[in-house]
């Protein structure tokens, strides 16, 4: 392919690639922003396949090669995005974002160990530091997105491991790093003197992305989500750098850059230092982390289907916050049948989201949008916090740590200064959950106990599903004129 044919395909894809994201940042654009992704992303592929250098006699053998890497990886991609369930979505992108490292890693030590082509002292020191910082990236992202997989998927608790002197280990892995660089900047890439203290790199920022992960809680795992892909777009950046490749830079610094401002957004509306977040926990006590106080104190009081149902037809300002229990229970489309029903007696209904609810920015949102809710109905916390003294009813779904009243009443508590949806201030409260168990970050939470709070235990969608059954039972039947 002509060079111009090339540069017009990859600027075509990076405009393309910017028009998805801005299509992302809203629900009711969102399909199209993906959509132009995909377009963007099939351009690239092409462009960067057909411009690779596979000519002369063994271009039918390269492109062989390249395919039959290609088309087992395609498949195996939209199999996974078929049955992988929206709950474990999360899941599926750490993972992913775990590729892109180990991607950047071999990247890296295969354009060391490759032939060299002819540069100046400039150029050579240039090459030297972008291959280090790309594979140190790299190992990061890698080793920090499958801790992240692990612990999404419940292999690993979600408690945060904070191993006594964790800062000083993370300072001392950090100096190593660098002086390894330093020895791998001054060694001979004829030789390959470099590549002891570039695999001993891989080893050690390998071992701080696993660190640093694991001494992060589950309350904060959204943030570190979304953190692992800024990391996955600036390792992808890099390998563009290595690579030569113009197209994969200007993606990796998009991946990378969106990130970055996506987890400083959260960070800053969950009252986190993203510094934390980069470091591990930076600044978090030593030891463990138990809520204060000695426990919730009060009684729990439970309540039926029916009951709920009446309270549900005496409100006339309803407000429903979605959590991963409704993801788990995929209890969402009964949600959106039951939020038709009332809206069509002239009850007003509202979303509540916040933040991180569920485990991935974004979450509940896409759950809501696949069931049709309105977009318009849906709220932010910010947008919906202060008109909760005024709602009668408040029902939360599946939620937990967004909701517990200890992130702004009890200093010790591990998500202490979290900001979270204040539905305690609303008239009544009722909680669907299973039982009593904490939630993902393992606090206890005091709404439970409080003088307006009702339990409606068991399966979230079961419940739905009876209520949404009561409520079309009790409409009037329609008229035969109508």
């Amino acid at each position: 392919m002509p060079d111009a044919l090339v540069i017009t395909a990859y600027v075509a894809a990076s405009v393309l690639f910017i028009l998805s994201l801005g299509g992302l940042s809203r629900q009711e654009t969102a399909r199209r922003g993906n959509m132009l992704g995909i377009i963007g992303m099939l351009i690239a592929l092409v462009a960067t396949a057909a411009h690779s250098g596979f000519g002369g006699e063994n271009a039918a053998v390269s492109y062989g090669v390249l395919a039959a890497a290609l088309v087992p990886g395609a498949l195996i991609g939209a199999v996974l995005a078929r049955r992988v369930q929206m709950t474990a979505m999360p899941q599926l992108v750490a993972i992913l974002h775990s590729f892109v490292g180990a991607a950047a890693v071999l990247v890296g030590i295969s354009t060391y160990l490759g032939t060299q082509k002819q540069m100046t002292p400039g150029e050579h020191a240039l090459h030297q530091i972008e291959i280090f910082v790309g594979v140190c990236i790299g190992a990061i992202t890698f080793t920090g997105s499958v801790i992240a997989f692990a612990k999404l998927q419940g292999t690993i608790g979600s408690k945060p491991l904070l191993l006594p002197g964790r800062h000083l280990a993370n300072l001392g892995l950090a100096a190593a790093t660098v002086w390894l660089g330093v020895w791998f900047f001054q060694s001979s890439s004829v030789d390959h003197d470099g590549l002891m203290p570039l695999l001993i790199a891989v080893a050690l920022t390998g071992l701080f992305g696993a660190h640093s992960v694991m001494a992060i809680g589950g309350a904060d795992m959204p943030v570190v989500v979304s953190m692992l892909n800024s990391y996955s777009g600036w390792a992808a950046a890099a390998a563009g750098f290595m690579l030569d490749n113009d197209l994969l830079i200007i993606t990796g610094a998009l991946v990378g850059s969106s990130g970055a401002i996506l987890s400083y957004v959260m960070c800053r509306g969950m009252n986190r230092s993203i510094v934390s977040v980069v470091l591990g926990g930076f600044g978090a006590a030593e030891g463990s982390v138990p809520a204060g106080g000695g426990g919730p104190v009060g009684e729990v009081r439970a309540v039926d289907v029916a009951k709920t149902v009446e309270l549900i037809l005496e409100s006339r300002s309803i407000v429903i916050v979605p959590g991963y229990g409704l993801a788990v229970a995929q209890a969402q489309h009964g949600v959106s049948d039951i939020t038709k029903r009332l809206r069509d007696r002239g009850i007003k209904v509202r979303f509540a989201i916040h933040p991180v609810a569920g485990r991935l920015p974004g979450h509940m949102n896409v759950l809501l949008a696949e069931a049709k809710i309105p977009y318009d109905i849906v709220h932010e916390m910010e947008e919906i916090n202060p008109d909760l003294p005024a709602v009668d009813l408040v029902l939360v779904i599946g939620a937990n740590d967004i909701v517990n009243p200890s992130a702004q009443d009890d200093p010790a508590s591990p998500i202490a200064g979290m900001p979270v949806l204040e539905v305690w201030k609303s008239r009544t409260v009722i909680v669907m959950k299973r039982g009593m168990a904490s939630g993902y970050a393992g606090v206890e939470n005091p709404l439970f106990y409080r003088d307006n709070t009702l339990m409606l235990f068991g399966d979230a969608k079961k419940n739905i599903d009876a209520i949404a059954g009561v409520l079309a039972a009790k409409e009037p039947p329609a008229s035969p004129h109508a």
